[in-house]
């Protein structure tokens, strides 16, 4: 079976896919000095729990961290006898090509995201993930990845308000009963709310326009749906669009593609 990495910024996602579904799912927050070890004590205990008897045979990493990869391909090689696929690397192929200025490094997750897209609606897609940063990811007609637009995140932004101006609390994102808040709290929140669907229409509007041509815009990310409950914002909601591309990006690398 395939054991599937998804390592972001703030949580690292594990999954095993028996080749049809995803058996079991679980998630950790990022921390560069976990060791491989640790990582296999705190995996092969959830495993053990929900009574998962699978053996792995192969593993695939998405990274948006350098510094943990290493420990993730110790945990592969050690512990389950295998040589990680690890995306973004020379060795592991794309099955869609990448079309940005000369000497760019794209993020592994926008390219697992954008295999996944394709592979799930066809060409022609505006991608967007609300993670640490939200990112508008393009993908064209064939399938290739061809730039797109990042802005920050919601939690980041909440945080930066948080730290920089000291009378501003910490708060929540959520939906707001009313535009016009008449506390810090409902202010604050109305300000993230309804700026980032405003943010969210405005570029998605704006890469429509300058790719003149019809496009579908796909949410991933666990803000999304809290988003969409405002307006229209996107055509479909993916919660597990990196996942589903790590498999696609998997097989395209083995026997089976």
């Amino acid at each position: 079976m395939l054991l599937a990495i998804d390592c972001g910024n703030t949580n690292t996602v594990f999954a095993i896919w028996d080749g049809e579904h995803f058996i079991a799912t679980w998630r950790t927050a990022t921390q560069h000095q976990r060791t491989a070890d640790q990582y296999y004590v705190w995996l092969s205990t959830l495993m053990r729990f929900q009574e998962i008897e699978a053996e792995i045979t192969d593993v695939i990493i998405s990274s948006t961290v350098p510094r943990v990869v290493f420990n993730l391909r110790v945990l592969a090689d050690r512990y389950f006898n295998t040589r990680p696929w690890v995306v973004g690397k020379p060795e592991t192929l794309l099955p869609v090509d990448v079309r940005v200025d000369e000497g760019t490094q794209v993020g592994p997750d926008r390219l697992v995201n954008t295999v996944a897209g394709f592979d799930l609606y066809g060409g022609d897609l505006i991608l967007v993930d609300f993670g640490t940063a939200t990112t508008f990811d393009v993908v064209a007609s064939d399938g290739a990845y061809v730039g797109g637009a990042i802005a920050p995140g919601v939690n980041l932004s909440l945080q930066a308000l948080h730290e920089a101006a000291a009378a501003l609390p910490h708060v929540d994102i959520s939906k707001p009963q009313r535009v016009v808040g008449t506390n810090t709290v409902a202010c604050m929140q109305s300000g993230v709310f309804w700026g980032y669907v405003g943010l969210v229409r405005e570029i998605c509007a704006r890469i429509k326009s300058e790719r003149d041509r019809p496009m579908k815009v796909i949410s991933t990310g666990g803000l999304a749906p809290l988003f969409q409950q405002a307006e229209a914002l996107f055509d479909d909601f993916q919660d597990d669009l990196t996942m589903h591309g790590l498999t696609v990006i998997h097989k395209h690398n083995t026997s089976e593609g």
